[in-house]
């Protein structure tokens, strides 16, 4: 089952969401207008998003926000055919004041993604946010809140939402062809490298280290802490669940039209590595949902990693599984198939970081709501945030999707928000 470019675009178009178009920037009121953006975070995936960008029509990328004046140089290079070069900064709220800027990409670490697009919001720029939207559950709902208040377009770079192959295996899952779909499995290997253990050394030179941090709480620096293996420190990340999990297990939400789970249990622990990385590196969740797909009465989606281990189920890296009682439908490197059914094959979508930028660009332009809207990336996002909680109390929970909590269990719901640095809090919305 293929469908084409056009038909996509029309089917995950969202119309029930539009925003007024009376408080965009003028970059909507006027479609071929130039969109001037500025990116935080350039070391790693900055870099990719910027050379994204800078393929797009009628886009200027006016500034660069990174905190490490040794990463600019590097950054600078991406730049180096164009007719302007962006202007460098290490303080968000200094660009932020630029009444001419339409939009921010938010690319630094989990604990800043918040913060960013909050502020962003309060400035009236729309926001790219890379994922998982959000160091914590609560500051995920603050940013759904800020784009509603502020009438900002909020896309989250969970791109497998602009895949043809996904809205495919939406549609096909959907319609009942794979029967009733009561499980799913998602799962990522890697063979990631031990970090090592490191001792408190001086702060590089050209590091704005309090910048760095942000509403993390101030810490001596190693380079344990530092670039990228911040993933792996539960005041600056999220976790392999928050880093990778959150790709998989928003297509289950999306594939399956689901929401919020009610119960949720995770186990593992640190058992391959002996080194400073306090998330685990093996780690299985599992979410429970009351309703499930093709006339499923409920569904369980299990996430699992091993970032210690080159392969997964059906020797890949990473993947997901649908399990319906007409058959399984499997994600692979090349698009999915059906096996134990009608045999349908669909192959991967093509471009689809760019087709995710491009539809952020549309629907600024156009007053539309984004395939990767807040509120989806918050919920799809939540659900790392739940996994984690629940292997950090070490129980099953409970959760109540409509106050966004747990059930009786005062402990767990203090792991939904965090504590700010003075001058970093979040901002009541």
């Amino acid at each position: 089952m293929t469908i084409s470019r056009r038909k996509f675009l029309e089917t995950t178009a969202v119309s029930a969401l539009t925003l007024s178009a009376a408080t965009y920037t003028r970059a909507a009121e006027k479609p071929n207008e130039r969109i001037r953006i500025a990116v935080m975070g350039t070391r790693s995936r900055g870099k990719d998003l910027i050379k994204v960008f800078n393929a797009q029509a009628n886009v200027e990328i006016t500034h660069i926000i990174e905190p490490d004046e040794n990463i600019w140089p590097d950054t600078m290079k991406l730049f180096k055919d164009r007719q302007s070069h962006p202007k460098t900064e290490k303080y968000i709220r200094k660009v932020l004041e630029d009444a001419s800027l339409t939009a921010l990409v938010v690319a630094a670490p989990d604990n800043w993604h918040a913060l960013a697009t909050v502020w962003a919001c309060e400035a009236e720029k729309h926001v790219y946010c890379e994922k998982p939207c959000s160091h914590t559950l609560v500051e995920g709902r603050r940013m759904v809140q800020a784009a509603r208040k502020h009438k900002r377009v909020v896309q989250i770079g969970t791109q497998r939402r602009s895949a043809s192959d996904v809205v495919a295996a939406r549609e096909y899952i959907q319609s009942g062809k794979l029967g009733k779909v009561a499980f799913a499995r998602a799962w990522i290997a890697g063979n990631r490298p031990n970090i090592g253990k490191a001792s408190p050394s001086p702060v590089p030179q050209g590091v704005d280290y309090s910048l760095w941090l942000g509403p993390a709480a101030e810490t001596p620096f190693t380079k344990n802490r530092f670039h990228y293996n911040w993933h792996w420190f539960w005041d600056l990340g999220t976790g392999e669940l928050g880093n990778n999990g959150i790709h998989y297990l928003d297509v289950g939400r999306n594939v399956l039209g689901l929401d919020a789970p009610t119960r949720i249990s995770c186990s593992g622990g640190k058992y391959y590595y002996d080194d400073d990385q306090q998330t685990p590196d093996t780690q299985i969740a599992s979410f429970d949902f009351s309703t499930g797909a093709g006339g499923a009465t409920g569904c369980t989606i299990v996430w699992e990693h091993r970032v210690w281990e080159r392969k997964g189920p059906e020797d890949l890296t990473s993947g997901i599984i649908f399990h319906g009682d007409k058959g399984m439908l499997i994600f692979k490197g090349d698009g999915w198939e059906v096996r134990g059914g009608d045999g349908t094959k669909e192959p991967a979508g093509k471009d689809i970081v760019g087709n995710h930028v491009r539809n952020f660009l549309d629907c600024i332009r156009e007053n539309k709501t984004p395939n990767g809207d807040i509120e989806e990336g918050h919920k799809s996002t939540r659900l790392c945030h739940l996994g984690n909680i629940a292997f950090r109390t070490g129980r099953t929970l409970y959760f109540d999707a409509t106050t966004e909590t747990f059930k009786d269990d005062p402990a767990a719901n203090n792991l939904l928000g965090r504590d700010y640095r003075k001058g970093f809090e979040l901002p009541v919305v």
